[in-house]
């Protein structure tokens, strides 16, 4: 406490002395935030198919285990890596179908016939399109 007392008052002394001769004390400048926790950002997602496999294998792990809610994240996490992964967008829609989230699976199932119209599972993404639109368009009018 000592030494913070006469380090203020030598400080106190220098910017008095400096401002009799017509000078300004220098300011200090305020120390630098502390870098954030890259852990705590979210991350930025650029095209990378790698990392879309690695979330679309783990995505069907879960699938099988039946656990859908699980795998509708990494699936997710896929389709965020690669937009134009059509597996994943299949998966994802399987899942919330599942989840019975039929709303995200017409969603999904969309995305699905952009992103691969002419793919040997279009014809059958197509059913299971119409018959939830017809469910939801049904429960809507109840």
């Amino acid at each position: 406490m000592a030494r913070l007392q006469r380090i203020l008052s030598i400080w106190l002394l220098a910017a008095s002395v400096m401002t009799a001769l017509g000078q300004q004390p220098q300011q200090q400048e305020p120390p630098e935030p502390p870098e954030e926790d890259e852990s705590l950002q979210k991350p930025h997602y650029s095209f990378n198919p790698i990392e879309a496999e690695k979330h679309y294998r783990v995505g069907n792990f879960y699938f099988r285990k039946g656990s859908y809610k699980a795998a509708a994240l990494r699936f997710e996490e896929a389709v965020r890596w690669n937009p134009g992964y059509a597996e994943a967008l299949s998966k994802l829609g399987e899942s919330y179908e599942k989840l019975h989230d039929p709303e995200r699976a017409i969603e999904v199932y969309r995305k699905f016939l952009e992103v691969a119209p002419d793919s040997k599972d279009a014809s059958d993404i197509r059913k299971r399109l119409g018959m939830l639109e017809a469910k939801t368009k049904q429960a809507r009018q109840k």
